[in-house]
């Protein structure tokens, strides 16, 4: 517990604070967006556990925080997820991430945009698998997923996320639990 809150102590003001060099000029940064998503499916290791969560995304431009420049197709995502088991348990989870995304600009067809995301965060679970350890854990995670562009700025995303939950052996017992989520989500900008 304490490791986990050195390491935010450490990198949040580094995530949140605006760097002194970040890019300035609005009209060469993308608008920032907001989102909703539904994530359902299941551990599959060590066991099946269904899971099912609501999520809240933040998507800027990594430019509007960064202190060096970086692909335009590349985003920063933070996201806060709230959640229940799905398998009789009647357990929950609360989850803060954030996720580096990278549209893939080169695979674009028509309105439909892939992209990539990974990124860690931190999860608390009302449910431990034997041998976990913690109920505060780290989250890392990884997808891929597409964007469909609406009129207006909208877009519906589906995205296939892999999701770990570990706390990284700051603790003698880390049994992880491993997921496949399908998420479904939509993105707007204010």
């Amino acid at each position: 517990m304490r490791s986990v809150l050195l390491i935010l102590a450490i990198l949040g003001p580094l995530l949140f604070a605006r760097p002194l060099f970040a890019q300035d000029d609005a009209a060469t940064l993308e608008p920032t967006r907001y989102g909703v998503a539904l994530l359902v499916g299941s551990a599959y290791d060590p066991h099946r556990i269904g899971l099912a969560l609501v999520q809240g995304q933040l998507l800027l431009d990594y430019d509007r925080i960064a202190w060096h420049a970086a692909p335009q197709s590349l985003r920063l995502k933070f996201e806060i997820n709230a959640g229940l088991t799905t398998d009789g348990r009647d357990r929950g989870l609360l989850a803060v991430n954030m996720l580096a995304l990278r549209y893939l600009d080169g695979l674009q067809a028509g309105h439909w945009t892939p992209y990539i995301e990974a990124g860690v965060g931190v999860i608390y679970t009302d449910f431990q698998v034997k041998g976990q350890g913690l109920r505060i854990n780290f989250n890392p995670q990884a997808g891929a997923g597409v964007e469909y562009l609406l009129a207006g700025g909208g877009a519906v995303t589906m995205a296939l996320r892999l999701h770990h939950i570990s706390n990284g052996d700051t603790y003698k017992d880390n049994r992880g639990v491993n997921s496949a989520l399908l998420m479904i989500g939509y993105l707007f900008q204010r």
